[in-house]
Order: structure tokens, then C-alpha cells, then sequence
């Protein structure tokens, strides 16, 4: 077999599958311990907008550094957020539009 692209180190594969599973790990415990715990209507809330504010403190500083290809991407995220009112879906058509945007730049 030839060397090269195919190759997998051991020791990134063993480091990928290690952060796999204590990503699973974090978030059943998280819901375990939420299931035991009384939540108030404060904490639900704050709760449920944490996924758009994990990716905006990811994105955000990208955004700030970027071009207009990354400008514009960032109108069409906006709009497909604010269209179809999910981040997923927003965030699927923010990495298509920014590789077209790219090419076109």
C-alpha cells in the first residue's frame, strides 16, 4: 500500500475517538444533572440562547478579520437565520455562500 494520504497516525486517530467520547460524555452528564436539578425559568433561558452565542464567540472574531467574501456570507447567515429560524440551516448556507464568495473574489 502506498504512503501518503491514506495513512492514519495512531496516535490522532486515538486522540480523535478520545475527544469524541468525552464530548458525548460532557453533554449526557450535563442533561443527568439537569434532569435532578429544579430549573428555573431564568436558567432555561439563558440555556436556550447558548447555542447562538457559542457560535457568534466562534465566528464573531473571523468575521471582524475577514474580506468582503466573508462580509457577505455573513448577510446570507443573517438572512437564512432570520428566514428559517435555524442556526444549522444558517450556518450550512454561511459555509457554501463564503466558499462561493471566495471564488468570485
Amino acid at each position: 500500500m502506498r504512503e501518503g494520504w491514506l495513512s492514519l497516525d495512531p496516535l490522532v486517530v486515538a486522540l480523535v475517538l478520545t475527544m469524541a467520547v468525552l464530548t458525548y460524555l460532557t453533554k449526557v452528564g450535563g442533561l443527568w444533572v439537569l434532569s435532578r436539578l429544579e430549573v428555573s425559568d431564568r436558567l432555561e433561558a439563558g440555556l436556550s440562547v447558548l447555542p447562538g452565542a457559542i457560535v457568534v464567540a466562534i465566528l464573531g472574531p473571523e468575521l471582524a478579520s475577514g474580506g468582503p467574501a466573508e462580509w457577505a456570507a455573513g448577510a446570507v447567515v443573517l438572512a437564512l437565520a432570520w428566514r428559517t429560524e435555524s442556526i444549522l440551516l444558517a450556518l450550512c448556507g454561511g459555509i457554501l455562500a463564503v466558499v462561493a464568495f471566495r471564488g468570485l473574489v
